[in-house]
């Protein structure tokens, strides 16, 4: 690792060498609609989970491409799966089924 004369905290730390990014490659096959995503956050703006809660599924596919899989199942889990978010996807992402398919990725790794 080169130094550069500072350091950067280990909480605000990104490892991409180290993390995975296996189970997101899992859930583009399985749900091709994924990989249309381009993160304007119209899901995430129109969840009704998301207004009393901190689900944010722009961040949860985020961390899922950067192999930061820490909690993100346990944010998945509290989706409603009321489908508002794949009324308003501009690229008609299947939002719903890229959300049952993240929850059944994680929970096959951590088994």
């Amino acid at each position: 690792m080169t130094d550069f004369g500072y350091t950067i905290n280990k909480s605000h730390r990104i490892d991409l060498d180290a993390n995975s990014t296996l189970l997101a490659e899992k859930v583009r096959l399985s749900e091709p609609s994924f990989k249309a995503c381009i993160g304007c956050g119209s899901c995430t703006g129109t969840c009704t989970a998301g207004r009393f809660t901190q689900l944010n599924l722009r961040k949860m596919q985020l961390l899922l491409s950067r192999g930061e899989t820490a909690y993100i199942k346990k944010e998945l889990e509290k989706c409603m799966l009321c489908g508002k978010c794949m009324l308003v996807c501009p690229r008609g992402v299947n939002t719903r089924n890229v959300i049952l398919e993240m929850l059944r990725v994680l929970s096959n790794h951590n088994d």
